[in-house]
């Protein structure tokens, strides 16, 4: 079976899943420009409010395929470094793409496909769900923006523990850091995350738009430079058609009906 990124509408929620079931959902090379290609089509569809990243069968993705990334030790520099640039294209397209995107995790989550649930904005997560960092067992180190994500998310003495060690970490764990919105029985999980997406499509979007900018540079700017960039976006959203939906309805006790 070849593996593929496929993709369906369900709603106003596109929902992403990376098949590759007989190697546990291991990634391709050419998973990550379909990924890019279906966030950038999706970004200009008015009829997609919300994404929902997952894996096909009991397993999110065990990441890179080993035997792929061994037979890339004979070939050039610049291909070696070609597959990594594909991966991280996807990361940031996921990092700036301006509607929310869920991960939804049933099973395991390792290396590479553990970074693609981090660079998501939300997660949920089965009971019996496991991520792991697992580079350093095969004598690697991380790629697909994990060490950035964690670094920021947990403290250095357990990032250092979860990298260095490629412990496996029960979904349990993340969820009591933070890092998982949502612990749900096992087989549940793309239902729960297309309930949660629909929460989401039924708010503004530019305001969730805002919302995740502001969020990204939040890491980045001091509080001075963050204020300006809030009042910004405060502004542009307070002219925005849906300020005056959203504050009339609240009012009113109605429900709004946001435009795209």
């Amino acid at each position: 079976m070849t593996a593929q990124l496929k993709s369906h509408s369900q709603g106003q929620t596109l929902v992403l899943t990376i098949s590759n079931p007989e190697h546990r959902n291991a990634l391709d090379p050419a998973m990550y420009s379909a990924g890019v290609e279906a966030l950038n089509v999706a970004e200009t569809n008015p009829d997609i409010r919300s994404v929902i990243l997952t894996g096909e069968g009991v397993n999110f993705c065990a990441g890179g395929n080993l035997n792929r990334i061994l037979a890339n030790r004979q070939a050039p520099p610049d291909q070696q470094s070609q597959g990594i640039d594909g991966l991280h294209n996807w990361v940031e397209a996921l990092r700036t793409f301006p509607k929310p995107v869920i991960a939804a995790v049933e099973g395991a989550a390792a290396g590479a496909g553990f970074s693609l649930v981090l660079a998501c904005d939300m997660v949920v997560a089965s009971t019996d769900s496991l991520f792991v960092m697992a580079y350093s067992s095969v004598g690697l180190s991380p790629d697909g923006g994990g060490s950035w994500f964690l670094s920021r998310a947990l403290p250095r003495a357990l990032v250092s523990q979860f990298m260095m060690l490629g412990e496996r970490i029960p979904g349990q764990k993340l969820f009591d850091a933070g890092l998982v919105n949502q612990l749900v029985p096992k087989g549940e999980v793309l239902s729960q995350a297309l309930v949660l997406a629909d929460r989401l499509n039924q708010r503004a979007p530019n305001a969730l738009a805002s919302i995740k900018e502001l969020t990204q540079s939040a890491a980045r700017d001091d509080l001075f430079a963050h204020l300006q960039t809030e009042k910004q976006h405060f502004l542009k959203n307070l002219n925005h058609v849906n300020a005056g939906m959203g504050i009339q309805a609240f009012l009113d006790k109605q429900t709004p009906h946001y435009k795209p």
